[in-house]
């Protein structure tokens, strides 16, 4: 066993150019230790990202059974497999834990490696509602210890060369959002997209990537919300429309849906021009960018699946000794998840174990 050490001590990551490249690395230095918390698909995503990713190692994973933790480490090439989710928080060899699970996993969990002295990358949603999410940020502060929402696609060079553009003030004042993000998922008996107990729906596993889209650009909280939702037989979300109103003029026309299918395109306008992100526009390799009468195509591509760059922010954090990142601050994921705490609550959709009016669901 190697001696423990503070996370991001003795090692260099590459750095990020504004294309999304990267250079500098130095894979003669030690890597960023991550444990894997939850052993779904979307942590094998993760795992398979970090074997491309110099810098980054993957030494350990958590798994509520042993003999599942086992299968992923050996699919993943994993050194160390923990029972349970508290023995990975505690295995002294990891720099940092990805949490992986069901949103209404992510406060818990969260806590459990906050406690244990670990930095944490946390799927998205942050968490089930902002209550739980401002007591993940403050026990992270609290600690000085690194927590960051996974929202992977905020990273991704399609993304880097949007925030260029708006910074750069060449679209003009924004003005105008609208993103879709709508598949078609079958009704499987203890799904988590359509368990309430799991938080399930479509608003909080895929409509958050729109309303972190709108965040961005806007670059506030919504004035207004409004909207309408189709809830299913479970209960929870299956198709939804929204419209934030970020004041003077400045609005967000959202969708999402699990069981229809759209283009899946988004639309960011400004008052001298605008850039489509195109299909799927959560991880886009192609931009179209108008800007008076010129227009034209950008080419973005990503490496591998795209969950490395993330993961190199993580490292990059790390290595400064920051607590969060620039690039998504703790305080604008508690403002998202906010926002759809707004969306939801004309519905009446409420998970179980929240606070509710109704003393019946209390």
């Amino acid at each position: 066993m190697r001696k423990p050490r503070t996370p991001g001590e003795g090692r260099s990551l590459p750095e990020r150019r504004s294309d999304g490249e990267e250079e500098g690395s130095d894979e003669t230095m030690g890597a960023v230790r991550w444990g894997i918390l939850g052993t779904g698909k979307i942590a094998g995503a993760f795992a398979a990202a970090l074997t491309e990713l110099p810098g980054a190692e993957a030494v350990a994973v958590g798994s509520r059974r042993a003999v599942t933790a086992a299968r992923f480490a050996d699919r993943y090439r994993i050194l160390r497999r923990h029972p349970s989710y508290g023995a990975l928080a505690a295995d002294p060899d990891v720099d940092v834990v990805y949490v992986a699970t069901p949103h209404s996993l992510h406060r818990d969990n969260t806590l459990l490696c906050l406690e244990a002295g670990k930095a944490v990358l946390c799927e998205k949603p942050l968490a089930v509602n902002a209550h739980q999410a401002g007591e993940m940020i403050s026990v992270a502060r609290e600690r000085g210890l690194f927590l960051m929402e996974a929202m992977w696609t905020r990273f991704l060079p399609a993304f880097a060369r949007l925030r260029e553009l708006l910074a750069a003030g060449e679209l003009g004042e924004p003005r105008l959002v609208r993103a879709d993000f709508c598949i078609r998922r079958p009704r499987e008996p203890g799904s988590r997209l359509f368990e309430p107990e799991l938080a399930g729906g479509a608003l909080l596993d895929v409509g958050i990537y729109t309303v972190a889209l709108a965040a961005a650009v806007f670059g506030t909280r919504p004035e207004r919300v409004t909207g309408l939702a189709h809830l299913g037989p479970t209960g929870v979300d299956e198709r939804s429309g929204a419209v934030l109103d970020y004041g003077d003029g400045r609005l967000a026309v959202l969708s999402s849906a699990n069981r229809t299918v759209t283009p899946n395109d988004a639309l960011v306008a400004g008052s001298r021009g605008w850039v489509r992100l195109h299909d799927p526009f959560w991880s886009p390799q192609k931009l179209t960018v108008a800007i008076g009468d010129q227009r034209h195509e950008e080419e973005h591509p990503f490496r591998g699946n795209g969950y490395g760059y993330e993961a190199a922010e993580v490292g990059r954090c790390l290595a400064a000794g920051a607590g969060e990142s620039e690039v998504m601050p703790l305080d604008e994921s508690l403002a998202v998840v906010e926002t759809l705490d707004r969306i939801r609550q004309p519905w009446g959709l409420v998970y179980p174990g929240e606070p509710t009016s109704d003393p019946m669901r209390s």
